[in-house]
């Protein structure tokens, strides 16, 4: 696609009107998400590219800093009493929604109730809530029936199913349901009607926001200052097309370059291609708990002990072995919870006739094997490619179904058989912030029909996830965590695939980007 239908396609200009529309152009930052948003409810959804756009249109009453520390966001401050049993929460004086109306205590408290009832942080804080009380419009008051420390980190949390506050009237939607409208009070409004699916997403700035005064912005805390009128998501799978975009000056900011065009697009003086989210990527094969031949830790344990994660990492990342690593287990490299526990059974030459063995030994009886591949997600295509190839040749009966990731993440909610509808293989790029503990890392979930898409019932990997809430320091947290990646390595709710390091690519006239995942505060063009 040239530059004419890249303009026309995110909203272009009034050709009759070249100096307003150079004016516009200016302040609109052009940007390629790595996909199509399908979900715009930030609590239904755990996709990454809804966490994004979450960022943008809706806010938070906790935000991490740059030390990934929770600080004060919609909230103006906090008092613990009772021996940390009753939090007490004031709001921000001023605090509206897009459409004038003011937020008050009780959108919070039903907004934190809608997030605890799905996110396994919010989970773990409404078992330890017994109520949550609004005295008055600006306060809340979490009533707790044994101390929770973490409180905060969970209602800072930056990952996939954040907490973000909407209307009440919104946030009494059940959880496993989507809202139907986008209502919230971030520094962007949501340009529904102006927006087409599967072609751009357009946000323009929310001039009734109020930043928070004082401090630095840092992932998610500090001041969100918008230096932009609008914001356009241009949505261009097609790599070609969006590295040509980003050279001729049409995009401004490139979220996913493919590895084969970053030597490329690291030639150009005009353009910045760098590491942004230090956390990294962790990629996860997430198997179908529900259905055989998945249904079986034998055979889970086999296809593990199969993977190579050099050949998925190769695979993601290309061949430079500075962009990731291997010999991961279940947290990021490098963390306070990662160790060596279990990690033998990794190989980047695995035995796959062994594997072979080993499956028809647990008893394998030529069930369908539906592995499920994004055709328009680079990343994730390649896992399952890799994925797809190797399940085949350590006996599996693969059917392997290529869709657009919206198609594959519908059919992975559903829990019908793999033969009937269903899959049995998802594939899922988690940032390392979004498992950097046991308290959000989803995909260590357990619990059953609570859990993340796959619904394992991990009895014994819950009781040690609860024993980390419950440990008193960071050293007995620490044992906990690898009592939880030792069970993990048993269990094996997913295939842990490595760690890889995503460069942006963007322009150099735009600065001030905030480190971690992509948010639209703060940049400006120089």
């Amino acid at each position: 696609m040239g530059r004419r239908g890249i303009l026309a396609m995110a909203g272009g200009a009034a050709l009759g009107a070249p100096s307003l529309a150079k004016a516009q152009a200016e302040r609109t930052l052009r940007f390629i998400p790595q996909t199509d948003i399908t979900s715009y409810d930030p609590v239904f959804s755990s996709t990454q590219v809804t966490r994004n756009y979450a960022y943008l249109v809706y806010d938070t009453l906790f935000g991490l800093d740059k030390n990934l520390l929770p600080q004060p966001q919609m909230a103006e401050g906090f008092t613990t009493e009772d021996g940390g049993k009753r939090w007490t929460i004031r709001l921000r004086p001023d605090l509206a929604f897009h459409d004038g109306t003011p937020v008050l205590a009780r959108d919070c408290a039903a907004s934190i109730r809608r997030w605890g009832s799905r996110d396994p942080f919010g989970l773990s804080l409404m078992a330890a809530t017994d109520a949550i009380e609004t005295p008055d419009d600006r306060t809340l008051v979490f009533r707790l029936n044994k101390a929770f420390p973490l409180l905060t980190f969970g209602l800072a949390k930056s990952t996939a199913n954040c907490a973000a506050i909407m209307p009440e009237r919104l946030a009494r939607t059940p959880a496993h349901q989507q809202v139907t409208e986008v209502m919230g009070s971030g520094p962007f409004r949501l340009l529904r009607d102006e927006s087409v699916m599967g072609a751009r997403i357009l946000f323009a700035r929310n001039d009734r926001y109020r930043p928070r005064e004082g401090g630095e912005p840092g992932w998610t805390a500090g001041p969100k200052v918008a230096h932009f009128d609008r914001v356009e998501w241009v949505i261009i799978p097609d790599a070609s097309t969006a590295a040509a975009a980003l050279q001729n000056g049409e995009v401004d900011w490139w979220e996913t370059p493919t590895p084969d065009y970053l030597p490329l697009l690291g030639r150009r003086r005009e353009l910045a291609v760098e590491v942004n989210d230090p956390s990294g990527g962790m990629p996860v094969m997430r198997f179908n708990f529900l259905h055989p031949p998945f249904d079986n830790p034998a055979i889970r344990r086999a296809v593990l002990a199969a993977t190579s994660q050099l050949d998925f990492m190769q695979a993601m990342a290309g061949t430079d072995p500075s962009l990731f690593r291997t010999g991961v287990g279940f947290f990021p490299p490098g963390t306070p919870y990662a160790s060596d526990a279990g990690l033998s059974v990794l190989s980047d030459t695995p035995d796959l006739a062994k594997a072979r063995r080993d499956i028809q030994a647990a008893g394998y009886k030529g069930e369908q094997v539906v592995v499920l591949g994004p055709g328009d997600r680079a990343s994730v295509k390649a896992a399952s490619d890799v994925a797809a190839d190797l399940l085949a040749k350590i006996g599996l009966n693969v059917d392997y179904q290529v869709a657009d990731w919206g198609t594959v993440n519908a059919k992975a909610v559903k829990k019908d058989a793999p033969d009937q509808g269903g899959w049995s293989v998802y594939f899922g790029i988690w940032s390392g912030l979004s498992v950097i503990n046991p308290a959000v890392h989803q995909s260590l979930q357990g619990n059953g029909a609570k859990a993340w898409t796959g619904w394992p019932d991990l009895p014994e990997l819950e009781a040690l996830r609860q024993s980390w809430f419950d440990a008193p320091d960071l050293p007995a947290q620490q044992r906990a965590a690898r009592a939880i990646q030792e069970r993990a390595f048993q269990d094996v709710p997913y295939v842990p695939l490595g760690q890889f390091f995503a460069p942006v690519a963007y322009r150099r006239n735009l600065t001030g980007m905030v480190t971690g995942f992509p948010v639209f505060w703060n940049v400006r063009r120089a």
